[in-house]
């Protein structure tokens, strides 16, 4: 699977290690969509201290297909202090026999970044090993004991699509005396259900034969099918720093004293760059000035220092060396407004495309990256401070919808990002276009994106002209293009707008018969496939709602005219509304067209009826028209 993982219970890997594990013994439903089977994955977690958790972890994984292969690496992430012992490994062939072993000295030692250009204190032991057959399968255990006790991971069944699991085990004895609090969440569409054993001190969860999920279109990510059991001790350690967790707010003092107010010095230089800005007007104006400040004198790097890669950077570093991450940058931009006497919260988020939000009832440290919410009389500012081209106040697609663990100095205070609206998330396109009669369009199309269609569109920023073209024919492949060039592209970084346009010349855009044209409406669209499913087994998602809005300005060519034109039509669902008209004058013709779609998770029964809409909606792009010979 992913992480393999295991600790403590000591006997229990000698046990595992004696058996086989032959492929034909995997249930067939098991077998089913599966690129990767979980034979066994048993974790055990000793807590003996407020400073003291040992992990055993014993994984056996069948990887049945090269596709498997990414699913089932074999690696240990740790930090500098993590005491890893007992690694073993061993490979068995499809009939369960032995072909080789490894041990903790054939594991290679990286920094565990994937994000380039670093600085962090996080490690991973990797194991490189690539089968010559299929299918194979990995044992995999070792131990690792860890003086932060404040993150104990949720218990799941697996974390990707197409991966099975026959039986999982997660064991947790507490010798600590500290309480240890624990909440499941079932599956909401019961996917599969976790059992549950309380022996006082020690508490037994598993999961048996769930089958895989399979990677099927519009599918919700796993961790909104699944089941999960999360953990939390009342009473925590992280890198020295112990803390209580009994409440949010209990939680948010301990968070704002140890890892924002440390970090929330300024200096001499930080004042006179805030003085030099000279500031006025409201204070909506004050944060837009001070925020693009800062976008143009800083840039993204990762970096994971500081009690245990928690801790941002001071913003003296940030201002010197003009770089720091999510933390660093958000703490910069606070010790900013700070100076300028404007209050702001650092926010932790779950960022994603699956919109995760916190559990007001189950305080947890969690999140993976930081933001900033200045509040002010009109309402939340937002700000995203890593990106040197989003627009002021606008947050992207996957810190939307969801809540934040806003950080002061009374707690956390558990707030909502805003959520965007169809009418929000929009695509305009405005298109004059010449029909020669050799079959070839020509002209000029203006594009304007606003909300998560913006977002969509910020790639442009770092693409060089040509680039840009190769991006262009791609993304409008629809349209076979004989030349294209983008002009006039404006990233509109105080409204959020994203223009541009384009000239460009397209061959074979329509058919002759006889001496008639005939051509479809809609230039460009987007041609999906969409194939109706009778026995699809899980509901479906629109990640966003959004709205496009097209006008179509064909000019006919000379010694033609337009002579049948479809009908207007209207498409209403649940899903969403699509629109198309045609006006003629003379000899031009316009064609408005118009969808907007609703976001949602949509019951499997409905997922035909939607099917059913878009195909309506790919037949009204598709209308055709003709012009015939005068």
């Amino acid at each position: 699977m992913t992480k393999l993982l295991i600790l403590g219970a000591l006997s229990t890997a000698s046990i595992y290690f004696a058996q086989n594990y032959p492929v034909s013994a995997i249930p067939e439903n098991l077998k089913k969509n599966a690129d990767v089977v979980i034979r066994r994955d048993f974790t055990t977690i000793l807590i003996n201290k407020i400073d003291e958790i040992k992990y055993q972890y014993n994984t056996v994984t069948t990887v049945l297909n090269k596709d498997g292969d990414s699913k089932a690496q074999v690696y240990i992430p740790y930090k500098k202090g993590d005491n890893i012992s007992d690694v073993k490994v061993t490979v068995y062939d499809e009939s369960g026999k032995k072909v080789k072993s490894f041990s903790k000295s054939d594991f290679g030692d990286f920094a565990n970044n994937t994000q380039g250009v670093f600085y962090s204190d996080r490690r991973v032991l990797a194991l490189s090993y690539t089968s010559a057959y299929y299918p194979y399968t990995i044992e995999f255990s070792y131990q690792k004991t860890d003086e932060n006790t404040i993150f104990i991971p949720d218990f799941v069944p697996f974390a990707s699509k197409n991966i099975s699991l026959v039986q999982s085990q997660f064991k947790i004895i507490n010798k600590s005396g500290i309480d240890l609090k624990t909440k499941t969440y079932p599956s909401k569409y019961n996917y599969t259900s976790v059992s549950e054993a309380d022996n006082g001190n020690e508490k037994v969860y598993s999961y048996t034969s769930v089958p895989a999920i399979n990677d099927v279109l519009m599918l919700p990510q796993p961790e909104k099918i699944l089941p999960k059991v999360s953990f939390a001790l009342t009473q925590f350690n992280l890198e020295g720093k112990r803390g209580t967790l009994n409440s949010w707010a209990d939680f948010g003092t301990w968070y704002y004293t140890n890892l924002v107010e440390p970090v929330s010095v300024s200096t001499p230089a930080i004042k006179a760059e805030v003085a030099a800005l000279k500031l006025e007007g409201s204070t909506e104006e004050k944060v837009k000035k001070l925020y693009q400040y800062m976008q143009s004198k800083t840039r993204y790097i990762f970096v994971g220092l500081g009690i245990g890669g928690w801790l941002p950077m001071l913003p003296d570093e940030v201002q010197k060396k003009g770089y720091g991450d999510c933390k660093g940058l958000t703490n910069y931009m606070k010790t900013l407004l700070n100076e300028a006497g404007i209050p702001s919260h650092y926010c932790v988020i779950n960022s994603g495309t699956s919109q995760i939000s916190f559990d007001p009832d189950f305080p947890l440290m969690g999140g993976n990256h930081a933001i900033l919410m200045v509040p002010t009389e009109k309402g939340n500012i937002w700000l995203e401070n890593t990106s040197q081209q989003v627009a002021f106040n606008h947050l992207i697609d996957g810190t939307t919808d969801r809540n934040v663990l806003a950080v002061t100095k009374k707690g956390i205070e558990l707030i909502n990002t805003p959520t965007y609206t169809a009418e929000q998330n929009r695509e305009k396109q405005i298109l004059k276009i010449n029909l020669v009669e050799d079959n070839s369009i020509n002209g000029e199309i203006q594009f304007a994106y606003t909300g998560s269609q913006y977002d969509n569109n910020l790639s442009y920023n770092y693409l060089s002209p040509k680039e840009r073209i190769e991006i262009l024919k791609k993304r409008f492949d629809v349209l076979n293009f004989a030349k294209v060039e983008m002009k006039d592209f404006v990233n509109d970084k105080d409204n959020a707008v994203i223009k541009f346009s384009i000239d460009f010349k397209a061959d074979n855009y329509s058919k002759t018969a006889g001496e008639s044209l005939i051509f479809r409406a809609v230039p460009i669209f987007t041609n999906n496939y969409y194939k109706s499913d009778d026995s699809r087994e899980l509901p479906f998602e629109i990640g966003q709602s959004f709205e496009d809005e097209y006008e179509i300005n064909f000019s006919v060519p000379k010694n033609y005219k337009i002579d049948e034109v479809p009908q207007n039509m209207i498409v209403n669902s649940e899903f969403g509304t699509y629109t198309l008209n045609f006006v003629k004058s003379g000899d031009l013709l316009k064609v408005t067209r118009f969808i907007k779609v609703n976001k949602g998770i949509f019951p499997k029964d409905k997922y035909n009826e939607y099917v059913s809409f878009r195909k309506k909606t790919l037949n009204g792009d598709n209308s055709k028209i003709l012009l015939t010979k005068i």
